[in-house]
């Protein structure tokens, strides 16, 4: 065999390694965390998205004609606030009403948060996002579930946490229509948001303010949804069993 035989031949064998490497790590990113985008392409899904949704406008402010507006309870980072402003803990929790991961997270873990907020444990931050308005089948379900939460926060912040809730229990399966705006409604209504705040729900205030925020959350490297850090830090822990985001929360320092 010649030099330049073994030479081809060694490069082909570190290439092949290398995306046998690359295979598995994808496989067990997968496993653990339920959902792994690479954040190349999810970049460029949700730019084009976005870009759709608002012609000329830019991707911060899909709508150039709609100013982005921040709920009352917002932070400059884009998150809903939850709890006291001085509490030990902050957890933040990125999240999409149509992913399935997000509703397995909620099913787990949403009663222990509620219980951590009401107890001054926990400050809360949740950050609803669009990285699945692609999968709703036009309708743009991530968009307008997350307006209707933000406007929630905003008028009625009181049942902010009775929303989101609500949002989980009847959330729809990924790649369908999604509930429907009437539906979206009779939903906050039943958790007794005021009607005045539902009737506002379609003038659509706050979707440049999901919109900046979505592409906020992919500058700062968040590829994928349940994403949950606590105090700065990501959980890297079980995000889907009851137990294991508590225990993480008690230890986290000054607590």
């Amino acid at each position: 065999m010649s030099k330049q035989a073994r030479t081809q031949s060694r490069q082909l064998r570190q290439a092949q390694a290398a995306a046998a490497r690359l295979g598995r790590e994808r496989h067990r990113r997968f496993a653990a965390a339920g959902a792994v985008v690479i954040v190349g392409l999810l970049v460029a899904i949700i730019i084009s998205v976005i870009n759709a949704m608002g012609g000329a406008g830019s991707a911060a402010n899909p709508n150039p004609t709609k100013p982005v507006v921040a709920p009352a309870t917002a932070t400059t980072a884009g998150a809903i606030t939850v709890g006291r402003p001085d509490a030990p803990v902050r957890v933040e929790v990125f999240l999409d009403f149509m992913c399935p991961f997000c509703g397995k997270f909620e099913r787990a873990n949403g009663g222990e948060l509620e219980r951590l907020v009401a107890e001054g444990t926990v400050r809360l931050e949740l950050y609803p996002l669009s990285f699945l308005d692609r999968l709703s089948s036009g309708t743009q379900y991530s968009t307008r579930a997350a307006n209707a939460f933000a406007t929630v926060a905003d008028r009625a912040p009181d049942k902010t946490m009775a929303f989101n809730r609500a949002l989980y229990e009847r959330q729809p399966a990924e790649g369908g229509k999604g509930l429907s705006d009437d539906e979206i409604a009779i939903l906050a209504n039943g958790v007794g948001v005021p009607q005045d705040v539902v009737n506002t729900f379609p003038e659509r205030i706050f979707e440049p303010w999901v919109a900046a925020s979505t592409t906020a959350a992919l500058q700062r490297g968040v590829s994928g949804t349940p994403t949950v850090k606590i105090n700065g830090a990501v959980f890297k822990g079980d995000l889907y069993t009851v137990g294991p985001l508590t225990e993480a929360i008690n230890a986290a320092p000054g607590r």
